[in-house]
């Protein structure tokens, strides 16, 4: 069975004006990746919403928690911003969705080149097929139970609470 694969925004997705200096969402960049990655996993990819994480709000997280409860895969994986993941982490987690569920983001944009998104999501799609049922953080080669992360916003690292 396919990998669903939930697109939700954060700095995977998001574009450089050049002219402004400013990052906007324009369209994912998921495919592409998929394609650089030459991933022969199965996916199917939805796009719910794409925003930062810090403007997502308790409706975005319950279209979240919503569509992995519909999904017909029993392996999803959400690219999400990295300000917010371990919110929506405990919102899904409360929920008990008997599914395996990879939090997924980065810390620099795919469009600039030097991005570990494209790392975060072929780990995250190893995650998935790998670990039991349960809500996880991946990021960095490290996947974190969803009751045992943080971000250090000092180190810009996601580390384990004990």
């Amino acid at each position: 069975m396919a990998i669903r694969i939930f697109i939700t925004g954060g700095t995977f997705d998001k574009e450089y004006n050049e002219l402004n200096g400013q990052l906007f969402f324009k369209d994912t960049h998921l495919h592409e990746m998929l394609k650089l990655g030459r991933c022969r996993v199965d996916t199917d990819i939805r796009t719910l919403m794409m925003i930062d994480s810090l403007e997502m709000t308790e409706e975005d997280r319950a279209l979240i928690v919503q569509q992995c409860i519909k999904s017909e895969e029993d392996k999803i994986v959400i690219t999400h911003g990295t300000d917010t993941m371990v919110e929506t982490a405990v919102v899904l987690a409360k929920t008990n969705i008997n599914k395996t569920i990879i939090i997924t983001g980065a810390m620099i944009p795919y469009k600039f080149g030097s991005s570990d998104g494209l790392f975060n999501l072929g780990s995250a799609l190893a995650f998935a097929q790998t670990l039991p049922v349960g809500v996880y953080i991946a990021m960095n080669g490290k996947y974190f139970n969803w009751d045992n992360v943080r971000k250090n916003r000092q180190t810009a690292q996601f580390e384990e609470l004990n």
